[in-house]
């Protein structure tokens, strides 16, 4: 397996999540950057080559709003060892639940399955796919 390099994204990382990350807006970008809410994968040339973003649901329970990993480097167990390292950070700032979701025409949906997330509910908006919500128990 590809050797990469797991860390909270930084100040520096700000314009590369900026010209990346379509779905999040620029301030908010800084405040997560703040709050240690973006953690980044890179490569062994230090290049990130992927990302992962949450928030919180209810502001309590951690929720991951982005999984993302360039398709150069997917397939690769990457992915998996990014979310196993965010649920590990959870577990130690207390937490025993974790939320995701994934529309139900993404490929995503059956990552989350394959790592314990349990399908808990949907969300119907207008002309969209179904937002399927996923919980999972962090032990």
């Amino acid at each position: 397996m590809l050797i990469v390099k797991i860390e909270y994204a930084s100040e520096l990382d700000f314009q590369f999540i900026l010209d990346n990350d379509k779905h999040i807006s620029k301030n908010l970008i800084k405040r997560k950057l703040k709050e240690g809410e973006i953690i980044v994968v890179r490569n062994p040339d230090n290049q990130i080559i992927g990302w992962l973003r949450y928030g919180y649901f209810w502001d309590n329970i951690p929720f991951m709003n982005m999984l993302y990993i360039n398709e150069a480097y997917r397939n690769k167990g990457i992915g998996k060892e990014l979310v196993r390292f965010w649920e590990i950070e959870m577990k130690k700032k207390g937490y025993d639940l974790v939320m995701t979701s994934s529309l139900s025409n993404e490929q995503a949906q059956h990552f989350y399955r394959k790592l314990g997330y349990k399908d808990s509910g949907g969300l119907l908006l207008d002309n969209q796919a179904l937002e399927i919500i996923f919980i999972k128990r962090i032990y």
